[in-house]
């Protein structure tokens, strides 16, 4: 089975500069993007859409504040498979799709196989998650739960 392998191109001290100032602010136009590179504005352009066509730049989000959305809890939780195997796994990743309370969910080495990142309302709604959603799964073993009681550093930008 051949595997795929991400080719890097090498990136310069502007060009990280860039992505950097982006991460910080995504809405920065090409005008004040070249002020902060001493770019013009058509090289400080050319630099992002590079970067954007080669897949340095996956997109653009807005940060949405859960605590204003009404989101409470915060939580990580550990999901450890009983039974293993490609079915298994696709079953469970088409399950993670369709709640969007869960927010991100990895593979891990390790005891547990899967960690999820999820934003409820309220206590009660994180239990209806793990016990009528995730246990009832033909694959999961058991899950361990973890609540957040304060986020000391925010997801903050990737380094450059």
């Amino acid at each position: 089975m051949e595997t795929k392998r991400e080719t890097r191109m090498t990136l310069d001290e502007t060009d990280s500069r860039l992505l950097a100032a982006l991460q910080k602010n995504a809405h920065l136009t090409a005008q004040e993007l070249g002020e902060q590179l001493h770019l013009s504005p058509s090289q400080a352009g050319r630099r992002r859409q590079r970067l954007e066509t080669e897949g340095y730049i996956e997109g653009y989000r807005a940060k949405l504040n859960p605590i204003r959305l009404g989101l409470a809890v915060q939580g990580f939780i550990q999901v450890h498979l009983g039974t293993h195997g490609p079915d298994h796994s696709a079953s469970f990743a088409r399950l993670l799709a369709t709640r969007p309370e869960i927010v991100s969910a990895w593979t891990m080495t390790g005891d547990a196989d899967y960690l999820l990142r999820v934003y409820c309302v309220d206590l009660s709604s994180l239990n209806r998650l793990i016990h009528d959603v995730l246990l009832p799964h033909g694959a999961v073993a058991k899950v361990h739960s973890q609540i957040v009681m304060d986020q000391l550093k925010h997801d903050g930008p990737l380094p450059t």
